[in-house]
Parts: structure tokens; C-alpha cells; sequence
């Protein structure tokens, strides 16, 4: 009845090795300035919940912003 398309099952080398840098820049911006932020918060003041509220807050604004970092990210690496 419908007639699909065929997968590409063929990925370039070039592709995969822009794919792994760009997610691995991606997970950096997500984890580390969070993590940065809790841990000092931790450690200057010895208050665990607002180190993790900050972070927590933090973490999810940036994921707010995933796709145009993503975007910049790509372009960067073309």
C-alpha cells in the first residue's frame, strides 16, 4: 500500500567524528557548571540543599537552551 523509502545505513566517518565531539561538548556545558556550582556552594558555605537547588536550577536552564547550543556547537565544529 505505501511504499517506504530505504534507510541510509551508510554513515560517513567524518559524521560520526563530528557527532561524537559535539555530544561530548554538549555533556560538559550540561554537567560540569552545575556540578561546579554545587560543589562550591557545598564547600563555602556547608549548605547542602541550596548548593543543590542552585545546581539543579542551573542544570535545567542551560537545558532550556539545548538546541541553540546545540546549533552553535554543529556550526563551530563544520
Amino acid at each position: 500500500m505505501f511504499k517506504f523509502p530505504k534507510k541510509k545505513t551508510e554513515v560517513s566517518t567524518e559524521v560520526l567524528v563530528r557527532f561524537i565531539w559535539v555530544s561530548s561538548f554538549l555533556a560538559m556545558i550540561f554537567t560540569l557548571p552545575p556540578l561546579g556550582l554545587f560543589l562550591g556552594i557545598y564547600y563555602l558555605t556547608g549548605e547542602l540543599i541550596i548548593g543543590a537547588v542552585i545546581g539543579f536550577g542551573v542544570h535545567f536552564v542551560i537545558l532550556a537552551f539545548s538546541g541553540r547550543i546545540s546549533k552553535i556547537i554543529t556550526k563551530l565544529m563544520s
